[in-house]
């Protein structure tokens, strides 16, 4: 009977629940709704409406491409993204590679810890500082789930995290829907001002994250190993999948932000913060959606930091060969943040700074993945066509001219 119902559902569907051929992609899609995005999405909502909606479909198109991409190098070549540079760097290139790497890891790990922190205190008035050390703690516990049980289930403790993220950003677009015809209007690409292009330029960091285009291809490779043939076909199409499925539930989430804030916040004083926007939401939509809404704040800091984390160590290991004990290395990279709330630094002023530098750090992973992937020395068969290739670049230069501009402005002002 169990047979000849399995038999009967689509062949793609058994094929991949048989197979369980998706994972990887989820844990990368954690890093694409880390606090970061829940700073830099209410402020945009709060303070421009719906008018950058266009800025999250556009990142969220970008990552699918870079993702899968991401993937392809690992499942093809064997090699993660950093192992692939280290083999065509000299050493002083690799030193210098790793430190603009570790930078950006930093400044990730300070938004997730920073956003952890900030939902403990508003579910348990917990001081910023304690409430930073406790999502340090919690997320290396997690790390060591990785480290002792393995790959398959730190996805799955990172993909209910993911579940819990998605019911705790999205619950409030069923209590109050948002404007359809806002929406559509949001969809054409436009800004109103320095401003809003100093806030796309944060959303795009927050989205388009650099430690996880490296460290997707590590996830795919571990996962799969380094097949060959049929079975590399079967593996190319199911990541195609497992990249198409978490990047819109990713997107979604990050959509589901902006709405929040467009819809109940804009026009409020007060709502750029994270602090604020929640006591918003609790006056206008009833303390269960604010709950909720903390609630997704601290799955997001917890999974984000654990994947950040993780990515990070991935990354050294692959340029410089070289590894440090799990609690070291998370002690050090935990320090910058733990230092921002020590100081009383606004948090979410914090978060969308770090957002912004990120966004800098996305050329440095961007480009040799789309030069690695287009190369048939390196790819066989499997480079990619002329047209991925150019719209590889096309993202990047996009990224670059963005951030160009951010330089201009910021200076300007």
């Amino acid at each position: 009977m169990a047979v000849a119902e399995a038999a009967r559902r689509p062949k793609l569907v058994r094929w991949l629940s048989g197979s369980s051929l998706l994972g990887p992609a989820f844990v990368a899609a954690i890093a694409y709704v880390d606090p970061g995005n829940v700073a830099s999405n209410i402020s945009a909502g709060a303070r421009f409406g719906y008018l950058l909606v266009w800025v999250i479909v556009a990142a969220n198109l970008m990552a699918m491409l870079i993702q899968f991409l991401s993937a392809k190098l690992g499942l093809v070549t064997g090699l993660s993204l950093p192992e692939a540079l280290r083999e065509r760097m000299p050493r002083t290139g690799r030193l210098a590679y790793w430190m603009q790497a570790e930078v950006v890891a930093i400044a990730t790990d300070m938004a997730e810890v920073v956003g952890g922190a900030i939902a403990l205190n508003l579910l348990f008035d917990l001081p910023l500082l304690l409430g930073g050390v406790i999502t340090g703690a919690v997320s290396l516990g997690m790390l060591l789930v990785q480290d002792r049980s393995g790959q398959r289930a730190f996805e799955r403790v990172i993909t209910g995290l993911l579940l819990v993220i998605a019911v705790g950003f999205l619950a409030s677009l069923f209590v109050e829907p948002p404007s359809a015809s806002g929406i559509a209007g949001g969809l054409v690409p436009k800004f109103a001002g320095a401003d809003s292009i100093l806030i796309a330029a944060a959303m795009l960091g927050a989205t388009v994250m650099p430690h996880v285009v490296y460290l997707h291809s590590a996830l795919a490779r571990d996962r799969h190993g380094h097949p060959t043939g049929d079975q590399r076909r079967r593996l190319l199409t199911a990541t195609k999948v497992d990249v198409g499925v978490a990047m819109l539930l990713a997107g979604a989430v990050n959509l589901g932000m902006l709405l929040l804030a467009a819809t109940n916040l804009q026009g409020r004083e007060g709502v750029d913060s994270i602090e604020g926007a929640h006591a918003a939401v609790s006056q206008a939509l009833g303390p269960g959606v604010a709950l909720l809404l903390a609630i997704g704040l601290l799955a997001s800091g917890l999974a984000s930091t654990s994947v950040g984390a993780y990515a990070g160590a991935m990354i050294m290991q692959g340029l410089l060969r070289k590894r440090i004990p799990l609690v070291l290395r998370r002690l050090i990279t935990l320090a910058p943040a733990l230092v921002v709330l020590a100081l009383g630094v606004d948090p979410s002023q914090a978060l969308v700074v770090s957002q912004v530098v990120l966004s800098f750090g996305i050329p440095f992973a961007l480009a040799p993945l789309i030069k690695l992937t287009s190369n048939p020395d390196v790819m066989g068969a499997d480079a990619n066509h002329r047209a991925t290739t150019l719209a590889g670049w096309g993202v990047t230069a996009v990224i670059v001219a963005l951030n160009l501009v951010l330089i201009y402005l910021t200076f300007a002002g």
